[in-house]
């Protein structure tokens, strides 16, 4: 019987032997062959229908594939996608890390097994502020981190994204936001870097690094590294009227200079591997037909070697909304036709390629380009040998200790000190940084101060810090800390209890369309992390607040302020109030940037109730506000923006002077919506005036305050006269006067006075953060290459002019503490694609 048994082991390793040698490893399935020889042998053994597939997405199908515990269902992939998938997007909406986990082993392994060819699928998702899922990091807002002026830890922060993402078995980011930001009535402001095109592509390079770590434009990406999307090209910060999709009236010289630089410098400096157009149009064309944009700008001019990724249903709209095509079949061949190779949410558009391809209408090889940069990057990302993540070590590896620790470092960063007046009956002393030694009794006012704003695209992390809870910390064992709401900004209608499935939901999320069990489920774990912005950003309707429960609430705020020693008011928006309006029934762009009547009114009667005690106020917001009298005669403001998950921890730390405010405003502050829009690189002929209205902005680009002073000497140009291709070398000193340790971002600005077309009043070309102890100073030295300073002449041409550069340091755009100028000398020279994007800072001693 024994040697029965061992007969037929050995027969069946025969056997198996035997199939293993029928069956050879092809090319494709190789790791040892290049990325570039197996995308060309898998591209020759497939279908159209299987190359087609792959520039599709599943979205509303993927929750298809799902059971009511989140399961893949293996039979309703087999009907959606049995020649396998492109993408599969956001597969861990509502579940836990290790859900999500499980779902894309599942799907990946389903793929490769059920498959003709075994061909992975990209898992993408949004990754804003930090991977958008429970359980998450979450980091401050990027209109919060780009006041950090801090491409370091844009980058660490991305690169936690990263390997949250992977550990979860996620491969593709739809971040970073590299719009340029000029309309804060815009509801989609809060996602950008500001207004500054050398600011946003600093910040962006960064993120790109972040996500993608340093594989170049070929290379294979790390097993912790995913593929970053530039979006949205392009000029979609500046939409007419503020007006989310709206077209953009840019002239082609400032599209190029301004709105098109940061995704010029991530692509040519960080290789970012994906780009997503714009759903918005420019001088006539929608940027996913925009061929002259997608092609010859971005593949031949930037030599961009990715793929073009559409926004979620923007070929559909360019029939439904933009009104271009008769059907969608037309709209799918024109976008394909200007470079967009993958088609996102759901597969609408794209898959009636086929039968134009079968017509002859649409040349095959359209279609074999855009699968080739897919099948690219799944190659670079090693997912045919690594379809599998662990699993069962995915809920310890997000929202981990260290991540936290690099939010909270973040959040005390991005806080950007508005205004600290000296006040008489403190002694003549500054308001902040307050002294516990001198408050018993602290009031906390505000609408949200007791819970913690994430801003859009933000998940729930495990936990939050309020900034109740932050001052609560503070002062536990040395003061009494008392909390009144004060006002209500608007209802919490989202709470409410959800009998039916809204099919018609336009929730990107479709937190409307979740069933009674889940929604309460979503409640309370959104109650129990301290923060219901996904909830509130999400739900379509947002609903003022009753202004009699506010007198009610107000009332009782200014009987609090008359007995504590000290107020911290905290007012501003949230994310019902200005948001993404990504449909028609999902508005969030605004036509003020006021703060609410029953805030302002608040904010009056605490002023006025506090008497000679210290107040400050401090705002939680995702734009620019306009805060009218409140600007002269609140004695502290500081800007908090949306600081994360550690936002209380921060806030305390930076009022009680445990941090020094280092932050600095990446965007103009307006005096009203009526200065729309107002930024600090305008031109010389904007700036006349208004009757009876000052046109200066409320609070300038690069402004931000510190608890100590900053003095700037010693500016000396090594090199007075250069010619294009040379750099200058300029350094200054910088010294710390003041009395406490502190960081100041020193920014050099440049001014061409005399051109052959009319340029800005001043760019910024430079910056660095410098970090002093009191008394110590320190040389800084900026290496500024000449061809940063082209231009597009008359005839669009990028060109270094000769003549006088002036230089301009210091601590704002207005804030200038020293000046000087070099001299460019020969003839006007055509640069060509010799255009320079970045200066160097470093510091000497």
């Amino acid at each position: 019987m024994r040697k029965s048994m061992l007969s037929a082991v050995s027969a069946a390793s025969i056997t198996m032997l035997s199939s293993a040698v029928a069956a050879p490893m092809l090319p494709y399935q190789d790791p040892a062959r290049s990325v570039a020889e197996r995308t060309e042998d898998l591209l020759q053994r497939m279908t159209l229908e299987e190359k087609l597939v792959q520039l599709q997405s599943l979205w509303h199908q993927r929750r298809q594939m799902e059971d009511a515990q989140l399961q893949f269902v293996p039979a309703k992939a087999a009907q959606l996608m049995p020649h396998g998938i492109g993408h599969i997007a956001r597969p861990s909406e509502f579940k836990t890390p290790r859900q999500t986990a499980e779902f894309n082993n599942a799907a990946q392994r389903w793929l490769r097994e059920h498959t003709r060819l075994g061909i992975p699928a990209l898992m993408h998702e949004e990754a804003l502020h930090g991977y958008v899922a429970f359980d998450a990091t979450s980091f401050p807002q990027a209109m919060a981190l780009a006041s950090s002026w801090s491409p370091e830890d844009m980058q660490a922060m991305a690169a936690v994204a990263a390997r949250e993402m992977r550990v979860t078995g996620a491969h593709w980011a739809l971040s970073p936001v590299l719009d340029i930001g000029r309309d804060p009535r815009w509801g989609r402001i809060e996602e950008t870097l500001g207004e500054d095109p050398y600011l946003v592509s600093a910040l962006g390079v960064a993120a790109v690094r972040g996500l993608q770590g340093d594989s170049g434009s070929t290379g294979m990406f790390a097993k912790d590294k995913v593929v970053a999307t530039l979006k949205h090209l392009t000029g979609h910060g500046q939409p007419q009227a503020g007006v989310n999709t709206a077209p953009a009236h840019i002239a082609p010289r400032e599209l190029a200079e301004v709105f098109l630089t940061p995704f010029e410098a991530a692509i040519k400096l960080a290789h970012a591997a994906s780009v997503m157009p714009s759903y918005n149009e420019v001088d006539g064309l929608p940027s996913h037909i925009n061929q002259q944009l997608l092609q010859e700008v971005v593949r031949q001019q930037w030599g961009f070697q990715g793929a073009v990724v559409s926004d979620y249903f923007a070929i559909q709209e360019l029939r439904s909304r933009h009104q271009l095509f008769e059907g969608d079949a037309e709209a799918a061949r024109a976008a394909l036709l200007a470079g967009v190779d993958m088609e996102t949410p759901d597969p609408k558009t794209y898959p009636l390629l086929a039968e134009q391809v079968k017509s002859g209408a649409l040349d095959l090889a359209v279609i074999d380009g855009a699968v080739r940069r897919i099948l690219t990057l799944k190659f670079r990302l090693g997912l045919f040998e690594q379809t599998q993540v662990d699993a069962a070590y995915a809920d310890a590896a997000l929202g981990n200790a260290k991540s936290r620790a690099l939010a909270l470092q973040l959040a005390e960063k991005s806080i950007v000190l508005l205004k600290n007046d000296s006040v008489s009956a403190m002694g003549g002393h500054k308001i902040l940084p307050l002294d516990a030694s001198k408050i018993q009794h602290l009031a906390v006012i505000g609408p949200h101060a007791d819970e913690t704003l994430l801003g859009g695209y933000s998940s729930i992390p495990r936990q939050t810090v309020t900034v109740l809870q932050g001052l609560q910390q503070k002062l536990k064992g040395k003061a009494k800390v008392s909390f009144a709401r004060g006002a209500q900004i608007s209802t919490n209608n989202f709470l409410q209890s959800k009998t039916t499935a809204t099919a018609d939901s336009t929730d990107t999320s479709s937190t409307n369309a979740l069933a009674t069990a889940a929604a309460l489920a979503l409640q309370q774990r959104s109650q129990n992390a301290g923060t219901y912005s996904m909830l509130r950003w999400n739900h379509d309707d947002t609903v003022a607040a009753d202004p009699e429960d506010n007198a009610r609430l107000r009332a009782e705020a200014v009987a609090l302020a008359k007995t504590a020693d000290a107020i911290v008011l905290v007012l501003g928006e949230n994310e019902g109030l200005a948001r993404e309006a990504w449909a028609d029934k999902h508005l969030g762009d605004r036509t003020t940037l006021e703060l609410s009547a029953d805030q302002q009114l608040l904010a009056t009667q605490v002023l006025a109730a506090a008497g000679n005690k210290p107040v400050v106020l401090v705002l939680s917001n995702g734009r620019p506000l306009a805060l009218g009298k409140l600007a002269t005669t609140m004695p502290a403001i500081v800007e908090a923006w949306y600081l994360g998950q550690e936002t209380g921890t921060a806030v305390a730390n930076v009022l009680f002077g445990d941090v020094n405010p280092s932050g600095k405003l990446p965007i103009t502050f307006p005096r009203s919506a009526g200065h729309i829009p107002q930024f600090y690189n305008h031109k010389a002929s904007s700036s006349r005036g208004y009757l009876h209205d000052d046109i200066r902005p409320l609070y300038p680009f690069g402004h931000g305050l510190s608890y100590t002073e900053f003095s700037y000497s010693d500016l000396k140009i090594d090199t007075p006269q250069l010619r294009a291709g040379g750099e200058a070398q300029i350094r200054l000193r910088i010294k710390n006067s003041g009395k406490r340790a502190g960081t100041e971002v020193v920014q050099l600005y440049v001014q061409d006075p005399v051109a052959s077309v009319t340029r800005p009043v001043q760019q910024l070309a430079g910056f660095a953060r410098v970090s002093l102890a009191p008394g110590q100073s320190a040389q800084l030295q900026f290496q500024l290459p000449v061809n940063q300073l082209a231009f597009l002449d008359s005839r669009m041409r990028w060109v270094v002019e000769p003549g006088e550069i002036r230089l301009l340091l210091g601590s704002s755009s207005a804030d200038i503490r020293l000046r000087g100028s070099f001299q460019i000398e020969g003839d006007v020279t055509d640069i060509g694609d010799g255009r320079v994007l970045q200066s160097r800072a470093v510091v000497i001693d």
